[in-house]
């Protein structure tokens, strides 16, 4: 098992946290999932990430460019035009989310959860 050494602790803290702080939320993981695929524009994320409201999203896609995970690429062009993709460390993360995703898709048998707000389930 790979454990931080005590200097490590004090610069940065569990790993487990500072991940689910980078990765956390409710709609960073989706988004990274989504754009597993290529580059996605505002408007194709929103569509896919029904009932996210424009502001959340916004939230979401400045924080996880700000944390490295995307790269937002603008257009200078009337209309603008900016798409969104992974960065090499959204890349990294993807492994990560195939698995969170089989394990839930085989797990989802043994709780009581529903899909009530799992709408990115049909992007796989």
């Amino acid at each position: 098992m790979v454990e931080f050494t005590p200097e490590e602790n004090k610069k940065y803290g569990c790993p487990i946290k500072l991940l689910q702080k980078a990765t956390g939320g409710k709609w960073k993981m989706f988004i990274m999932w989504l754009l597993r695929g290529g580059k996605k524009r505002f408007g194709e994320l929103s569509r896919s990430l029904t009932p996210i409201t424009q502001s959340q999203l916004t939230k979401a896609l400045r924080e996880l460019e700000h944390d490295g995970f995307l790269i937002r690429h603008v257009f200078q062009e009337v209309p603008p035009k900016v798409e969104y993709s992974l960065s090499e460390l959204g890349q990294s993360f993807i492994p990560i989310l195939e698995d969170m995703y089989l394990w839930g898709k085989n797990h989802l048998a043994y709780t009581d959860l529903d899909a009530e707000s799992h709408q990115t389930d049909n992007q796989n």
